[in-house]
């Protein structure tokens, strides 16, 4: 087993962590919330004060950080990564990023002498929890089966999709898909309460058929009930939405459904959505629709 340095404890970082410590290997952890700190602790794992002291003498550094600039401070920064990790350690970086970030890092970590894969993740906090992520790794073929072991204890599905970077344009393309789903799933909802007809029972009858798909399974009961508490908000994927147009862009593609999903999701983070579950899209559809919205239920929905 593996000596690993976990950087990055919120609300995806903190299970994987947990984890990791559950199938064996020694994991040490930094946050700036103390809060997954602690958690990772309880679990068996240690605390460092700083990225230093988490990736000293590790074997392999994990990040899960919220943007790019966080990616680009843990591994540039005086007190960074790239400093601080032993030569010939194995860097997973789990973070959603934009391509560019995470070849760079890769570049920048090759000079040092560490091997450094992109390994964005789907599947939100309930995936992190059951450790049931899909990933999507960028980077050599032999640096992503040393990782073997560090991504058999998060998810259930991993791929690698190309060289450094490519992960990312996966991501992309997977966050796309979900934003594009989550929005026409929230029109026929909204169409079908509009005509009057029982949208549960309509809804049961699209999951069965060719139009299922994992955002009916998991979320359509909840849509339903109008309970938008976060297994990953709306915040989160307007980040996302922003790299998959810089990425269409970057690539030289016209995505004309990516275009107008990311502009849903910015028009629900306006409307002050950002905290809430991205399947608070359907709040956004029922305001252009002038359909009366319904009291969202659950703490995080106020």
């Amino acid at each position: 087993m593996s000596t690993i340095g976990f950087i990055g404890l919120g609300v995806m970082g903190c299970p994987m962590a947990v984890h990791l410590v559950r199938a064996g290997h020694d994991v040490t952890g930094y946050d700036v919330v103390p809060k997954g700190v602690d958690a990772l602790v309880a679990a068996g794992g240690s605390a460092a004060s700083g990225v230093p002291g988490a990736v000293a003498g590790a074997e392999v550094v994990a990040t899960m950080l919220p943007q790019d600039e966080h990616v680009e401070a843990v591994y540039f920064g005086p007190d960074g990564v790239l400093e601080n990790a032993a030569p010939g350690a194995l860097c997973v970086d789990f973070s959603t990023v934009r391509p560019e970030t995470s070849a760079r890092v890769a570049a920048a970590g090759r000079e040092r002498g560490l091997r450094v894969l992109d390994a964005p993740v789907s599947g939100g906090e309930r995936g992190a929890e059951d450790a049931v992520l899909s990933i999507m790794v960028g980077g050599d073929e032999a640096d992503v089966a040393a990782a073997a072991p560090v991504f058999e204890a998060v998810g259930a599905t991993v791929e690698r999709v190309g060289g450094s970077g490519a992960g990312q344009y996966v991501k992309a393309a997977n966050q796309l898909v979900v934003g594009g789903t989550y929005a026409l799933v929230a029109e026929a909802i909204v169409l079908m309460e509009a005509a009057g007809v029982d949208a549960r029972a309509g809804l049961e009858v699209i999951a069965g058929g060719l139009a299922a798909s994992r955002v009916l399974d998991l979320k359509r009961a909840s849509m339903l009930a109008r309970e938008f508490a976060p297994g990953f908000r709306i915040d989160l994927h307007h980040k996302d939405m922003g790299i998959a147009t810089a990425a269409a862009r970057s690539a030289g593609v016209a995505l004309p459904m990516t275009g107008m999903v990311a502009q849903l999701v910015a028009a629900a983070r306006a409307k002050g959505y950002g905290p809430l579950d991205h399947s608070a899209l359907l709040k956004v559809v029922e305001d252009l629709s002038g359909r009366p919205a319904r009291p969202a239920s659950g703490p995080a929905a106020a």
